[in-house]
């Protein structure tokens, strides 16, 4: 698993509905604002990037220091962002079609409001299980 992992869910309106620290080492707070900085700053580029495109996993798209910024847009344009300093491509990849199939079941719950914050605990297992396999 990759020493530094943030991940992200951002609703087509720009309003966060997911967020998970998933790395192996606990981070002080400060490491968390920076980290949740450095996404919110990657839309921009990635508002831009996924009108061009038809690939929903764009890959590296931004880079601060060791850390790399990789992004999964749905076809609703949700915006899965992953914050990490690995190299396993592959391994990102499959999390992110992974967690697009868990999110895609929580857009099926008819109790969920789309674009409301995700506070299911089994979501949250289930994502950073899946870090923990993938990252």
């Amino acid at each position: 698993m990759a020493s530094t992992a943030c991940f992200i869910i951002v609703s087509r309106n720009d309003i966060p509905i997911y967020e998970a620290e998933v790395s192996s080492t606990l981070k002080k707070e400060e490491a968390a604002h920076e980290h949740q900085f450095i996404l919110h700053a990657a839309l921009d580029i990635v508002q831009d990037l996924a009108w061009t495109t038809s690939a929903m996993f764009l890959k590296a798209m931004d880079r601060f220091n060791d850390l790399t910024v990789s992004v999964y847009v749905t076809a609703g344009h949700t915006r899965l962002m992953l914050l990490h300093d690995s190299r396993n491509e592959d391994g990102i990849k499959s999390f992110f079609q992974e967690v697009h199939e868990l999110y895609i079941k929580i857009l099926l719950n008819p109790l969920y409001i789309p674009g409301s914050r995700i506070t299911s605990s089994y979501f949250d297992t289930k994502v950073r299980g899946l870090a923990r396999k993938y990252l």
